[in-house]
């Protein structure tokens, strides 16, 4: 049967019959009890036998707001493919209309977004609310959890694919059953990946009117906010799609508001009406479709009036006119009944407090002061003056936590009337806190980006002040990055920030536009000794759609601020954020150019960083992926399960590697010095991989321009390698005689060239997707080739053919030489690619020597890699990562 509504607690918590299916009509397993004996909850859908009430342990969706410790809003965006279960309703999410915080692993249908509470991961301090707890301890989330998960407490299963079930905290990823998981100790110790992850109080960043969005630098693309979300938006329009499923046929429906401003806005629900249905009972039905708690004798439903349907007809009424009151349907105001007394709780953030809140009664007589005086009494603070206090009102609503102080003789009684007034749901999200008066220094760093490179610092300030305006007593040009066109801001003042922000994404900079982030600090002296955070760069248009799930995955694993998106500013502000970290390790996920990008721009601020040769692996998600492959990371990323490559990226070995400095159309330095001024700079590119002339760049060119005309094709490597197939066909019969072009010196001794197509530098044994260039069998002449040796190693090949039976294993390059320093002259304009990078060089002198000091890379240790590919026998899927790094 079903019960009456559940105010509180509402979990399925029976071990034994984990597995109930939550629907609208009750669907029991055989092995159940029968129905009668099973209750279900008419606000959250939740359900459970009569013997298990008494083991209840989490609240209602109705009271989640109450069980919020410090209020952090979620950022909300698309869902994934896979189903799972709504946070509000407990149904199952499907289609289009489905929701997921980018932060935690809340799920949610659209229409149940609104009724959401604050109750994100805290993931920095920003100095309001962060409270005084001394340990960290588990955040905890209900339902959705990997499948095969078993209880910390009592190792029986916690999951079911049927049902939201089990606890999961979000940090260390324990899970438990409800039952279970207050047997757990408090203090969160983060798990396996506590040697990289950055814990919150690491962070600061003040942020106050910033959206979460903006702090954790996620894109409009990824994230997804309804305009009518946040209930503070007084001009949204009406929602379309906030409206549940018509009801039972036969049945009335009333719209139902729950306050002026949902009149205002158009946003109501449907509630049906039954003939025989007591006044009381249509009370109830509109406090659950609010997801509301409270006792209904508590509430009335009062009739819209003719100036308030106006309102709503002027606001809501669109071409299907769903929202408008016109159309012959009832509409009612839900209203809380005058009272002459309330009790509010009173959230204390006080350092040295044990208590989290306390109750407190108020009358027509209570004011501000009067509250603070009577928390203060409770505190057994009595002594302590009510001037050094403020009461804060928080309002935990949709896009952000909103906070107002009070004023002291502000009545507190009329104020809780004013706020049911306007919405009862806001009245449900809405606390009160008791914070110390405090003049907290406001430092807000942006980083713009954007700026023409290579200026002066003069420049820089005079281009700044030109477009943005900057008031020089509230603004400090804290970092140039002059080599990058970027610029750090230090804000003292939040509105100033926010005005900046805003106007210098909306401003260009010598027809370009200016870019802006807002960057947090991570507090050096709060770090552990054994932490070395992972510093994650991801780029979301790398691997198709796997870049962007792979973002998800990380920012849910990790702190989110420490995990980047490179279509967002690229990699200096992952540099600039860690700047004063003094050990760090990076992972890299996309291909051979985004590892290159990364390696440029670290190679470009190094000089400001603390340290500076951080190791970096690799999640391959390009198409060859050839360094890839030679660290071990495999060929490929084919949805191995995120933890484990955070697993395996702390268990790598450190290894060096070369990196070249390529200088096209040089000038010999042995010319005329006289003639040096009228010539225009060389360019310089820096190689890691790979440095390739001839027929090898012209497929490689021909494959960019077709990728250029129709980037929307190549999201796949399969669809990718057939490309290179079918331009490598068409020039199978090409003859250019290359070696007729080139003249080759390499350390300072002229090397003759065989009849080649194509001359190919390399630094590293892998080669066009994998392939063995250089070959194994021995040779006196040359050394065994390493990416640490300091040499080159030139190969030629005699065309198309030549190439495919080296990518077939049937043949090796032509070995021509092995050295450290390469001149080439080139005679005619030809095709060059650098680690596949491909444009048409005109004829000049190129120049090949060492960049510098080595890099330190990752690579994948072989006993890691034993493991999982002994994985399949253990029942778990072996990742294309273990199968791939045998090469």
């Amino acid at each position: 049967m079903e019960s009456s509504m559940i105010p509180h607690p509402s979990l399925i918590c029976c071990r034994r019959h984990v597995g109930l299916h939550i629907s609208d009509v009750c669907f029991l397993p055989k092995t159940c009890p029968r129905e009668s004996e099973v209750y279900k909850s008419k606000v959250c859908n939740f359900m459970c036998h009569e013997k298990c009430l008494k083991t209840l342990r989490t609240v209602c969706s109705c009271m989640a707001p109450s069980q919020v410790q410090v209020p952090v809003v979620h950022c909300f965006g698309p869902a994934g493919q896979k189903k799972r279960f709504c946070g509000v309703c407990r149904k199952q999410t499907e289609g289009s209309s489905a929701l997921r915080c980018e932060v935690c692993e809340l799920h949610v249908h659209a229409d149940c977004a609104p009724f959401t509470c604050a109750d994100c991961r805290c993931c920095h301090l920003d100095g309001t609310l962060d409270g005084a707890q001394e340990t960290f301890h588990h955040h905890w989330r209900e339902g959705n959890l990997p499948s095969a998960s078993r209880c910390e407490v009592c190792r029986r299963s916690c999951s079911s694919s049927e049902a939201m079930v089990g606890m999961r905290c979000e940090w260390c990823s324990v899970t438990t059953h409800p039952s279970c998981y207050h047997s757990v100790p408090l203090e969160c110790a983060v798990g396996r990946l506590r040697c990289m992850l950055l814990k919150p109080a690491c962070v600061r960043l003040d942020s106050r009117n910033f959206s979460k969005m903006h702090c954790y630098r996620i894109t409009e693309s990824c994230g997804h906010e309804p305009e009518t979300f946040d209930d503070s938006d007084q001009a949204a329009a009406a929602p379309r799609d906030l409206q549940p499923a018509p009801a039972e046929s036969g049945k009335q429906l009333l719209r139902v508001f729950d306050g002026d401003d949902g009149v205002n806005r158009g946003f109501y629900r449907l509630v049906p009406l039954c003939r025989a249905m007591r006044n009381e009972e249509l009370v109830e039905a509109a406090l659950r479709a609010f997801y509301l708690p409270g006792d209904p004798q508590n509430f009335e439903l009062e009739e819209v009036s003719a100036s308030q349907s106006d309102i709503t007809n002027r606001n809501g009424s669109g071409p299907d006119n769903r929202s408008s009151l016109k159309d012959g349907g009832e509409s009612w105001l839900l209203r809380a009944k005058p009272r002459d007394k309330d009790l509010i709780q009173v959230y204390v953030s006080l350092p040295r407090v044990r208590d989290t809140h306390v109750s407190v009664c108020v009358s027509v007589r209570s004011t501000v002061a009067s509250v603070i005086g009577e928390v203060l009494f409770q505190l057994d603070k009595q002594a302590e003056e009510v001037s050094r206090f403020r009461l804060l009102e928080v309002f935990m609503g949709g896009k952000q936590v909103q906070r107002q102080t009070l004023m002291s003789e502000e009545n507190i009684l009329e104020k809780l009337r004013d706020i049911r007034k306007v919405s009862l749901r806001q009245m449900n999200q809405t606390r009160f806190y008791l914070v110390e008066n405090q003049n907290l220094a406001v430092n807000v760093n942006l980083l713009i980006g954007g700026l023409p490179p290579l200026l002066t610092t003069e420049q820089y300030l005079q281009l700044i002040q030109e477009h943005l305006a900057i008031k020089s007593h509230l603004v400090t040009v804290s970092q140039i990055y002059s080599s990058q066109g970027a610029a750090e801001l230090q804000v003292s003042c939040f509105s100033e920030a926010e005005r900046i922000y805003m106007l210098a994404r909306d401003t260009s900079c010598n027809s370009k536009t200016l870019s802006s982030l807002v960057v947090p600090q991570i507090q050096i002296n709060k770090l552990e000794r054994d932490v070395s955070p992972l510093l994650v760069f991801v780029n979301p248009k790398s691997g198709g759609l796997r870049g962007r799930e792979l973002l998800y995955s990380f920012r849910k694993l990790l702190n989110p601020h420490q995990v980047f998106d490179l279509s967002n500013g690229g990699p200096l502000v992952g540099f600039h954020t860690f700047r004063e970290v003094p050990r760090f390790r990076i992972l890299v996920c996309g291909g051979d150019g985004t590892v290159g990008w990364v390696l440029g721009v670290l190679e470009a601020v190094r000089h400001k960083l603390v340290c500076r040769e951080p190791p970096i692996g690799i999640v391959p998600l390009g198409t060859g992926n050839d360094l890839a492959r030679v660290l071990r990371w495999g060929a490929g990323y084919s949805c191995e399960d995120p933890h484990s490559i955070l697993v395996s990226v702390d268990e790598a070995d450190e290894v060096l590697m070369d990196r070249w400095t390529i200088l096209l159309d040089a000038q010999d330095i042995s010319e005329d010095s006289k003639d040096h001024n009228y010539l225009e700079p060389p360019k310089i590119v820096q190689m890691n991989n790979y440095f390739g002339l001839g027929i090898d760049a012209e497929l490689s060119l021909d494959f960019h321009q077709a990728r250029e005309d129709d980037p929307d094709k190549f999201t796949s490597r399969f669809h990718n390698k057939g490309v290179y197939v079918k331009v490598g066909l068409q020039k199978i019969s090409h003859s250019r005689s290359l070696h007729k072009e080139l003249q080759l010196q390499v350390d300072n001794q002229n090397v003759p060239l065989p009849s080649i197509e194509g001359l190919i530098f390399i630094n590293i044994p892998s080669w066009g997707s994998g392939a063995d260039l250089w070959g194994s069998e021995v040779d006196g002449r040359f050394g065994k080739p390493r990416i640490d040796d300091g040499l080159l190693e030139v190969v030629g090949v005699t065309g198309v053919v030549h190439m495919g039976q080296v990518q077939s294993g049937l043949r090796s390059g032509i070995r021509i030489a092995q050295g450290n320093y390469v001149r080439l002259t080139v005679s005619k304009p030809t095709p060059v690619q650098v680690d596949g990078e491909p444009w048409i060089q005109p004829p000049g002198i190129i120049i090949i020597s060492a960049a510098g000091p080595k890099v330190r890379m990752l690579r994948k240790s072989k006993q890691k890699q034993k493991k999982s590919s002994s994985s399949v026998r253990d029942g778990r899927s072996e990742s294309p990562s273990s199968r791939d790094g045998q090469h």
